[in-house]
């Protein structure tokens, strides 16, 4: 056993020093939203990465003899060899149950005679980040410190990604009292607290291979190797931002998210720029835009790209449907509605220096008017400007082994379906080709990983089920682009290519592994918004400044906070305007406090939406009744458990104030989870059955360590399933 653990510890100290060695390094560099361009000289980064790899290489003997005296066997109570979960993102119980019954998905249905399935509890709320932290550190919210996507600033009011911030720092070397400025560094600071279970089943010496869990960036330090996911910006700093670029000007004027830029066509020939990271500021990164939300940028983004770095290009046309595009390091041969490969760009910050990312590149159209469709320039793995993996080298390991691949926290361009730069059909292409891009990761690190743990999420069943639902049912407001029937079974094919991959999957393993197949959520339909700030102002819990009855703006610019009781906040959450917390906060801590939740969750509580007679929201929750951790205090207070059909509407999400509180979705996002937690259960498989019932996707990372005899951390809410429970479980009938 010992051998084959210092066999694997030799081949990956190996393959960093032939990595390091043998790559150029890049200059490491995050641009943030208004964060300037931090970068490290490359040579120095090449100098440091050429000596750490000499003296892995040169330890080694030491280091491996250290732990063939000293160390114990860490898999002698293993009760396995391997775990493997296949996370599918958004797999929803009903659907899936349904399909089986129908015999669609035989290799699911096989799994689930001969072993385990049954629904999945999910965290309060419902809400991907969230769940994805309980599931990585088995413990609820307030263990964590993750609750939405985005977290609020109590001195500003203003939007911040709950999960990761970066920023700049100035770096100098000090000589004697000379201090000599060497340019800025990356600050990168991650909020996700608590401890994952790959890093206890790591200080026990067992590896893992975890590949894009989100939630995961910046990236984890632990005895294993990690892929990060979620909030993994692009190169602009954002959390994905296409650029389309057309001779319409239409087009440009009609823009609500990524950027438009018009081009003009001088013959056969239309000239432009890539825009890159924005140089012009230097600071913290931390502005959120309300495109971010929907996978893209807002109409804002397009004002810094006159200050950012460009690359220029040049588009040829050389029939009615192709054209070649000439970057200064290649050309690219593009055809109507197919997407080019992966294109390495780079951009110069300096003399001899260079942040180089990627993207993929698509002709949408070509008669009467010609369009460029750009993914957004995403951080590129070969040459990475900030760190997107653990060990560094792994995102290089892969992308060697691999080819380049997508790299962007979300990177599946649903907002550029969205705005229409994309089709459905391109959108499924673009989705289907990531996807096929993590399979060849899941499956090389099965192969890699004989002893061990292997994690890897797919993405694919929960954008196609947010953009696609509207195909499911006719009448939706989210219909109004349905021209054909070509889509009308898009998820249908969606959990059909996911039961082919369960079956491929189990063919690569062996009795002695564990497998199980689950989901953070469900899927229902996104009918209706609720508004909910236009609630709280109707009812007087919230005010506007003198002389505004609507607020169309972003983030409470017209609130009167010195009148202000309550706002909504994210996609579930109410603040209470708290003395001593917010920094105009009015209402006292203590009994007014108290009594102000009580009321606003008896009023919301079975709110019915007057058009309709339905029940919009079926129950509203104290959060300080069904969270317990030292992270408490960070929770929005009251939690919105909407019912089947409604969510937060957009507006309400970016803290607009006004308009009417029920609101028709209109978008092809028509398809959502983030609803009260109980409508909306995962889905769980295991080739094993499992003792009890109704698990909770906390309890899994307790699972895997009892599986390979650790003892689960008293930090952990979860339990093992595998397992005769002797105890209920700490966590309550509601968050657990």
């Amino acid at each position: 056993m010992l051998r084959g653990i210092t066999r694997k510890t030799g081949f990956w100290c190996l393959l960093a020093a032939w990595l390091l060695l043998g790559v150029p390094a890049a200059a490491p560099a995050y641009i943030g939203p208004g964060a300037g361009f931090a970068f490290i000289s490359s040579f120095l980064v090449l100098f440091a990465a050429i000596g750490m790899a000499i003296i892995t290489l040169l330890t080694f003997p030491i280091r491996w003899m250290w732990r063939l005296i000293f160390r114990k066997n860490p898999y002698k109570k293993a009760r396995v060899r391997r775990v493997v979960i296949l996370g599918l993102d958004g797999l929803d119980p009903t659907l899936t149950q349904r399909f089986m019954d129908e015999g669609m998905l035989p290799n699911l249905r096989k799994l689930s005679e001969e072993g385990t399935f049954t629904p999945l509890r999910t965290t309060f709320p419902s809400i991907s980040p969230v769940a994805w932290s309980s599931f990585s550190t088995g413990g609820n919210p307030a263990r964590h410190n993750i609750f939405d996507f985005l977290s609020r600033d109590p001195n500003t009011y203003l939007p911040d990604l709950s999960s990761a911030r970066i920023g700049t720092t100035q770096r100098k070397l000090r000589l004697g009292p000379i201090e000599i400025p060497l340019g800025t560094k990356p600050v990168i600071e991650g909020f996700r607290r608590s401890k994952s279970f790959w890093t206890v089943l790591g200080e026990h010496g067992i590896l893992s291979q975890v590949i894009r869990v989100p939630i995961t960036f910046p990236p984890e330090k632990f005895n294993g190797m990690m892929l990060s996911a979620m909030c993994v910006p692009d190169l602009r700093g954002t959390q994905g931002t296409f650029t389309l670029y057309t001779t319409n000007e239409a087009r440009v004027a009609g823009a609500t998210g990524g950027v438009f830029v018009k081009v003009e066509r001088e013959g056969d020939v239309i000239r432009g720029e890539l825009i890159g990271p924005d140089l012009s500021t230097e600071g913290t990164s931390g502005g959120v835009s309300g495109g971010d939300l929907g996978g893209g940028a807002g109409p804002e983004q397009a004002e810094e790209a006159d200050t950012a770095l460009k690359v220029p290009f040049t588009l040829r046309m050389t029939g009615s449907d192709s054209a070649v595009l000439e970057l200064p390091d290649e050309k690219v041969e593009l055809k109507r509605g197919e997407y080019s490969g992966w294109v390495s760009i780079g951009f110069k910050v300096g003399f001899m220096k260079k942040v180089r990312g990627i993207a993929l590149f698509m002709l949408t159209k070509t008669e009467p008017h010609i369009e460029l469709y750009v993914t957004p320039i995403q951080v590129d793995p070969l040459k990475p400007s900030l760190p997107i993996s653990h060990p560094a080298f792994y995102a290089i390991y892969l992308g060697k082994l691999l080819g380049p691949y997508a790299t962007l926290g979300l990177a599946e361009d649903t907002w550029g379906l969205e705005e229409g730069a994309i089709d459905d059909d391109a959108f499924l292409a673009q989705t289907y080709l990531y996807h096929a891009e993590r399979e060849k990761m899941l499956f090389n690190a099965v192969e890699k990983t004989k002893r061990g743990l292997v994690v890897c999420v797919v993405d694919a069943t929960d954008r196609i089920q947010h953009t696609f639902w509207r195909y499911r049912e006719d009448g939706r407001p989210a219909m109004r682009d349905k021209a054909s029937q070509k889509h009308i079974e898009a998820i249908e094919d969606l959990y059909r290519r996911m039961d082919d991959l369960v079956g491929r999957l189990r063919a690569k393993l062996d009795d002695d592994t564990v497998l199980i197949v689950m989901s953070d959520h469900g899927f229902k339909p996104f009918n209706v918004g609720v508004q909910l700030n236009s609630w709280l102002y109707k009812n007087g819990y919230l005010s506007l400044k003198p002389g505004v009855s609507s607020s169309d703006t972003d983030w409470f610019t017209d609130v009167d906070w010195s009148r202000t009781r309550a706002y909504a906040f994210g996609l579930a959450g109410i603040y209470v305007n708290l003395k001593e917390r917010e920094a105009q906060g009015i209402v006292e801590p203590g009994d007014e406090y108290q009594r102000l939740k009580a009321e606003l969750v008896e009023k919301l509580s079975g709110l019915e939406d007057p058009a309709t007679g339905k029940t919009a929201i079926v129950d509203a929750f104290d959060t300080e009744q069904i969270y317990r951790g030292p992270y408490k205090s960070n929770a929005p207070d009251l939690l919105i458990g909407y019912n089947i059909g409604y969510r937060a509407s957009w507006d309400s999400v970016t803290g607009k104030v006004g308009g009417e509180v029920f609101q028709p979705n209109e978008k092809a996002w028509s398809g959502d989870h983030c609803i009260d937690p109980r409508l909306v259960p995962g889905v769980f498989f295991c080739n094993r059955s499992i003792d009890g019932a109704n698990p909770h996707i906390s309890d899994i990372g307790p699972t895997v360590l009892d599986l390979f005899g650790v003892e689960v951390p008293p930090f952990m809410d979860g339990k093992p399933l595998l397992e005769e429970k002797t105890e209920a479980s700490a966590m309550g009938d509601t968050e657990k």
